[in-house]
């Protein structure tokens, strides 16, 4: 079956040649380029860690001006609040004075003429009284 003759060493020698031949020509080459790329997408990989954590920092950064921006805003809002408030209030405050005041002053004008109406209407009373005690009792008897 099988025989062992000068052509079994010549396969074994060119069976040793091809795999020289093509570990020179086809395997290193190809394994220098698969080392390459493996490379290639570490080096790739870490930069795009580095990118990713450059971008998380940014957007914490980011959030947190965004907070401090928000928080002083409100606080804006509140200081301007307090202030329109506080002068709504003084505002009021002096409509309200105001409206004593012209109550106070519409108040003794009012009396005011009522004493006038009073003094004129007792004037007035002691005329006509004069005038029934006269036509009741004469003109002599009444003085």
């Amino acid at each position: 079956m099988f025989d062992f003759d000068a052509t079994l060493p010549v396969m074994a020698l060119q069976f040793i040649i091809l795999a020289v031949i093509l570990n020179a020509v086809f395997y290193k080459p190809l394994s220098k380029v698969l080392d390459d790329r493996a490379e290639y997408l570490r080096q790739s990989e870490s930069a795009a860690k580095e990118q990713l954590a450059k971008t998380e920092q940014l957007a914490k950064d980011y959030e947190t001006q965004l907070s401090e921006a928000r928080k002083q805003s409100q606080e804006i809002i509140a200081a301007a609040q307090a202030e329109a408030q506080k002068l709504a209030g003084d505002r009021i405050a002096e409509a309200q004075r105001e409206a004593i005041a012209r109550k106070e002053a519409v108040a003794a004008e009012i009396a005011r003429e009522k004493e006038e109406a009073f003094r004129s209407l007792e004037g007035q009373v002691e005329t006509l009284s004069r005038q029934i005690l006269e036509k009741l009792l004469g003109p002599e008897l009444v003085r």
